[in-house]
C-alpha cells in the first residue's frame, strides 16, 4: 500500500467514533431506563445555515479551486510539452476534474438534503400533531358538538 493509502487509512481509523443514539427530552431530569447526553434532535436553523454555507461558501470556493488547479496544470503542461511529464499532468488534470465534479455534485446533494429534511420534519410534526389531536377526547367531544 502506497504512502497515500496508508495515510488515508490511518486518518479514517483515527476518526472512527462509536455511534449511539439518545433521545431528546424536555428537561434534564431523570428518565426511566437510562440517561446520558441528549444529542438526538433537529435544529431547522442549523440545517438552513449549513445549506446556506454550502451555497455561498463551499460551492463557489470549490469551483474557484478547480478552475485555479486547471489553469495551473494547463500552464505546466504547456511548459512540459513533448515530455512524459505533460502526459502525466494531463492524466492528473482529468482525475482532479472528475473528483472536483463529484465533489460539486455531493455538495449540491447535501444542500438539497438539508433543505428537504427541514420540510420533512415540519410535515411529520404536523401529521403527528393532527393524529394526536384526532385521538384526543377533547377533539372528539368538539367534533360531536359541531354535528
Amino acid at each position: 500500500m502506497g504512502s497515500f493509502e496508508a495515510e488515508w487509512a490511518a486518518s479514517k481509523a483515527a476518526t472512527q467514533q462509536p455511534v449511539g443514539m439518545r433521545l431528546n427530552r424536555a428537561d434534564d431530569g431523570p428518565v426511566g431506563g437510562g440517561g446520558g447526553d441528549q444529542d438526538l434532535s433537529s435544529d431547522a436553523g442549523r440545517k438552513k445555515t449549513a445549506a446556506n454555507d454550502i451555497e455561498t461558501d463551499f460551492e463557489p470556493n470549490t469551483k474557484k479551486a478547480g478552475a485555479w488547479a486547471k489553469e495551473a496544470t494547463d500552464t505546466s503542461m504547456k511548459a512540459f510539452d513533448g515530455w512524459a511529464t505533460a502526459a502525466g499532468l494531463k492524466k492528473a488534470e482529468e482525475t482532479w476534474g472528475n473528483q472536483a465534479k463529484a465533489l460539486m455534485g455531493r455538495l449540491a446533494g447535501e444542500k438539497s438534503a438539508l433543505r428537504g429534511t427541514n420540510n420533512l420534519f415540519i410535515k411529520n410534526d404536523q401529521g403527528i400533531g393532527d393524529e394526536l389531536a384526532r385521538q384526543s377526547k377533547l377533539y372528539q367531544l368538539s367534533q360531536h358538538s359541531h354535528n
